[in-house]
């Protein structure tokens, strides 16, 4: 009898201590039952819906910096701020007669610019730049560095891209007083106002933007110290290409056609250039980014008579390019 029972006590032992595991172990896996079978069948999983919150949270690439020379569509919303240092080094002329030659001018802008309401942003300017310039054809020897005027822009957004509507449009006016001559460097009173329009179309969502400018911008004046008057005009045609290579970087070539004009109407065409080059951006953070690019010279000419036959288009625009741009906003 208590032989016969002893199996009998031992596999309700058993029983028992499994029973004793079981009810806590199933009191923890019902809460979990129904979440299971959503992620595992159903598409309205808690991880899909975290993953579709996380995307619909993800902010549009700001494309207003993205694009090298070329300026995209974007413009910002109510309430935001920032500060941008812009630096333009313009190298390379045809040189006068034998001996070494030097033409390099570095352009900088200062600038500050807010939001006052969504879609409209007020950009304040002030410039500096730095000349060296010897052996240039048409030029005078100079070396020297000076502040160069200030200059206000105003831009206003008409067409947002995003993933849903690609297009990006935007109008931006640029009105801007010079104490030097860009080309000759000579000390001027000039005023000009630069047109923009400025285009940018998500080619592939969140992976390829196209960009492109077209501007038109008319300058008059006199040169300091009695000089003659200066009067002329510069059309641009610039069309980019970036893709996102990284987290938070884009690469791609930008190709410019411009044309410079005697006359502020576009009157007496003297020069014209085509040039090519990589545009990249790059963001630190959210707040803090770079953008960088090169043009260079490919093609062009002057309408001067006496530089018939010349390579490139040296009249009015360089050889060489090169664009850094740093900003932050607040």
């Amino acid at each position: 009898m208590t032989g016969s029972n002893w199996p009998i006590r031992h596999v309700s032992v058993v029983a028992g201590v499994l029973l004793t595991l079981a009810i806590p172990s199933s009191a923890q896996a019902k809460p979990s039952d129904k979440p299971q079978t959503e992620q595992n069948g159903s598409p309205g999983g808690s991880a899909d819906k975290d993953q579709k919150a996380e995307k619909s949270d993800k902010k549009d690439v700001d494309t207003e910096h993205l694009f090298g020379f070329t300026e995209g569509a974007d413009a910002g919303e109510k309430g935001e701020q920032e500060v941008v240092i812009d630096t333009v080094t313009r190298v390379s002329k045809r040189r006068d007669g034998p001996g070494p030659s030097t033409y390099r001018v570095l352009d900088t802008r200062f600038a500050y610019q807010f939001n006052p309401i969504d879609k409209l942003s007020i950009e304040f300017s002030a410039f500096g730049t730095l000349r060296r310039q010897r052996n240039i054809v048409d030029l005078d020897d100079k070396s020297y560095g000076t502040f160069d005027g200030v200059s206000m822009e105003v831009k206003y957004q008409f067409l947002k891209g995003t993933k849903e509507q690609p297009l990006g449009l935007a109008l931006e006016v640029r009105p801007r007083f010079t104490r030097i001559l860009p080309v000759e460097g000579n000390g001027a009173n000039i005023f000009d106002i630069e047109s923009l329009l400025q285009l940018d179309v998500q080619v592939v969502p969140d992976k390829l933007w196209y960009g492109s400018n077209i501007s038109f911008e008319p300058a008059a004046g006199r040169q300091r110290g009695g000089g003659p008057g200066y009067r002329s005009s510069t059309f641009l045609w610039s069309n980019v290409l970036v893709g996102r290579i990284g987290e938070n970087t884009y690469f791609g070539p930008e190709v410019r056609y411009l044309r410079g004009y005697e006359g502020i109407f576009l009157n007496q065409l003297e020069s014209e250039a085509l040039t090519v080059g990589p545009a990249l951006h790059h963001r630190f953070t959210e707040k803090i980014w770079l953008t960088a690019a090169y043009a260079g010279q490919v093609w062009g000419r002057d309408a001067d008579p006496t530089l018939a036959g010349r390579a490139l288009g040296l009249n009015q625009f360089e050889r060489h390019n090169v664009r850094v741009k740093f900003g932050m906003e607040f």
